[in-house]
């Protein structure tokens, strides 16, 4: 029986288009989603973000949904990725299909729009005020495609989505599920925007991973989510690809910021490489964490110099087509990962042009053909919680 676990289905909707296509040939062509905040209401309109050009009420019109629903913006932009993930699949739901999906901040877009109408004891929106827990996203989105089997929540900041395919593709090689479907989503809201401000890593600018003069990242949102099946359920399927390998780790150095020699990171992708039982020779493209903060990048290279040394493969971040998507960015960047595997293309590191003093690793700049059978993907979260997942063409 294959080691690896088969992805049958994706779907996506970002700042770069509204699916998997869409996304795919925005970045082949290398079209950014950065733009001013339309969408979201805020007194910080000079920064710059990866928004979705769509209201709630035009997205709940396309899932036909009633007006008096108590969908949030998360938990409208996770229907509509995983309505495409399931039709691309031709999936079956029934007892054995799980959901496992990542968010950090869930429906906390109702519940700050709505606080005062709850603290003055309005009771118009009160179905919003469950949306403040996280795992509320996850039920929404559940109850929609009526999936009434395993259904759990992960919430570990940014590597939320990569932690849910991560524990999916488990579940299903443990013989716990038979078909799941795995991934992320996460939308802007006042609360991140002012606390990443807060934190003075927004950029002002359009992002610059990897590059000596970067100024931070620009926050996004979206979401993104794959079908993952047993083997034995596949019956002739196409498969986009598969996950090989897998690692989770927490160096626990600091609340928001990232060891300097980047321990968590390093751990992470050591374990995502034992587990696939590949050697680093074998890994042809790394999907970077690359949120282009002093921070992370400086972090991230050490890992990955640690790793790799001098044999560093093709890297990039596709966090300046998009934006820092929190909790969806590992989901959004496996769809970019399989699509990579699936064209054999590395997609273009933006706005770089400056290497890094140390170690001055230089990313892929523009769009580059290549064969591809592994690729490395990279999401770190807040408090140090960091996975690496490993996709390959045919696993092994």
């Amino acid at each position: 029986m294959n080691k690896s676990v088969a992805v049958t289905g994706m779907g996506i909707i970002s700042a770069i288009g509204n699916n998997t296509a869409a996304n795919y040939n925005s970045l082949i062509s290398g079209k950014h989603g950065i733009s001013t905040p339309e969408v979201l209401k805020t007194i910080y309109k000079h920064l710059p973000v990866g928004e979705i050009k769509i209201s709630n009420e035009s997205i709940a019109k396309k899932l036909n949904l009633p007006e008096n629903h108590s969908y949030t913006r998360a938990a409208l932009l996770g229907a509509l990725a995983v309505k495409e993930a399931i039709f691309q699949a031709n999936l079956k739901l029934d007892g054995d299909t799980g959901f496992i999906s990542g968010t950090s901040v869930g429906g906390m877009d109702a519940t700050e729009t709505y606080f005062k109408d709850f603290s003055e004891g309005k009771t118009d929106n009160n179905r919003f005020i469950r949306a403040q827990h996280p795992g509320f996203t996850t039920e929404k989105i559940a109850e929609y495609f009526e999936v009434n089997g395993f259904v759990s929540t992960i919430s570990t900041a940014c590597s939320s989505g990569a932690n849910a395919i991560m524990l999916g593709a488990r579940m299903i090689k443990t013989g716990k599920l038979k078909r799941v479907i795995v991934g992320g989503t996460d939308c802007l809201t006042k609360f991140t925007l002012n606390g990443f401000n807060s934190l003075m890593i927004l950029s002002n600018e359009q992002c610059k991973p990897f590059d000596e003069n970067r100024k931070g990242l620009n926050l996004g949102e979206g979401a993104a989510y794959l079908v993952l099946e047993a083997e034995e359920e596949i019956n002739g399927k196409p498969v986009l690809g598969r996950i090989s390998g897998y690692g989770n780790a927490n160096d626990a150095f600091h609340q928001t910021a990232s060891s300097e020699n980047g321990e968590g990171a390093f751990l992470a992708m050591q374990k995502a490489l034992k587990t696939a039982g590949i050697p680093v020779e074998k890994i042809n493209y790394i999907n970077a964490h690359g949120t282009a903060t002093k921070n992370n990048d400086k972090a991230e290279s050490a890992a990955l110099e640690r790793i790799f040394s001098n044999k560093l493969p093709d890297f990039s971040s596709t966090k300046a087509f998009t934006g820092h998507t929190l909790a969806a960015s590992g989901a959004l960047e496996a769809v970019y990962s399989l699509l990579a595997i699936q064209n054999e293309q590395v997609f273009p590191n933006l706005n770089f042009s400056n290497p890094m003093l140390n170690p001055g690793f230089i990313p892929v700049t523009n769009l580059k053909e290549k064969p591809i059978d592994y690729v490395l993907s990279n999401s770190f979260g807040f408090g140090g919680n960091c996975t690496s997942l490993i996709f390959s063409k045919n696993g092994i």
